[in-house]
This record gives C-alpha cells, structure tokens and sequence, in this order.
C-alpha cells in the first residue's frame, strides 16, 4: 500500500553568513533577517527556526510545498549566505514549530543544548546531520516555551 502524499514538507539547510564582524553591527544584520523572515513568513504561512552558531547558519523550514521552494530560494539568493547546502528535505505529516520565524544563538542559558548537538565541527567540515539540527532547533523550542511556562505543545 502507497503512502498517501502530503503537500506539508520541510527543508532543513545550512549555510555559511557573510555578517560583519563588529558585534553591533552584526547584531542589527541579525535582527534585519529576523523582522524580514517573519513577515514573509507569516504571508506564505510558513513555520521555521533558524540556529546561528559562530559564522553558521541553520534552519529548519515548513510548510505548503511550493512555499517551503520559494523561502528556500529567497534564502539561497541571499547575499548574507553562501555555500547554502540542503541537508534534507522531505514530506511531513504535521509541522513541529510554532512560530513563522523563530532564532537562537548560543548563550549561557543554552550553551548545554548547542554543546550536546555538537553542531560547530560538522559545520566546519560542511558535514552535518539533518537529525542533529533538527533535533537541536526542536530542544531549543521546546526549552524557550518550558522558560515561558509552557510545558507543552499541540501542533
């Protein structure tokens, strides 16, 4: 018996930032993404978290079909990518983020879940797993809405 197909898919990508160095000025570049992703987003109906690690960038991208292939595209244009490699991209049953656009970075609040995905050497050899950011990208939700006081969620 087939599996019934399903138009829901996602995309998990990575991607090298050309960001400036200056941590300010790097910061604002951070911001801009995030304010423009969110309202493309939000018109294509499009769920998504974005890890930023050193000069590295992940996402995990879902949604409709055809606009899951022209987020990704807008992203692969972006000039403040390069080398953009998808890691997977597959049909999904139901989406797992909440949010349009949702980021993070490593801190000292979250240092122990980017330190167990290990992520920073796979990216530097242009080698990682699409479990490994997917998982991280899902604890970093999940830890942000448990530090919201949410202890779970229907999606």
């Amino acid at each position: 018996m087939r599996a019934k197909r399903t138009s829901l898919v996602h995309i998990i990508y990575f991607s090298r930032l050309n960001l400036s160095s200056d941590p300010a000025k790097r910061s604002e570049q951070i911001g801009e993404i995030g304010r423009t992703a969110q309202k493309k987003n939000e018109f294509a109906v499009i769920t998504s978290f974005l890890v930023i690690e050193g000069n590295f960038a992940c996402q995990v991208i879902e949604g409709e079909r055809s606009s899951v292939h022209e987020t990704f595209d807008r992203v692969s244009a972006d000039s403040r990518h390069r080398d953009v490699q998808i890691s997977e991209w597959r049909e999904i049953t139901k989406r797992e983020f909440v949010h349009s656009f949702k980021s993070a970075q490593r801190t000292p609040n979250n240092d122990t879940l980017f330190a167990k995905a290990n992520l920073l050497p796979m990216l530097q050899r242009g080698t990682p797993k699409a479990s490994a950011i997917h998982g991280l990208c899902l604890a970093l939700q999940s830890d942000t809405m448990s530090r919201q006081g949410i202890d779970h969620l229907f999606v």
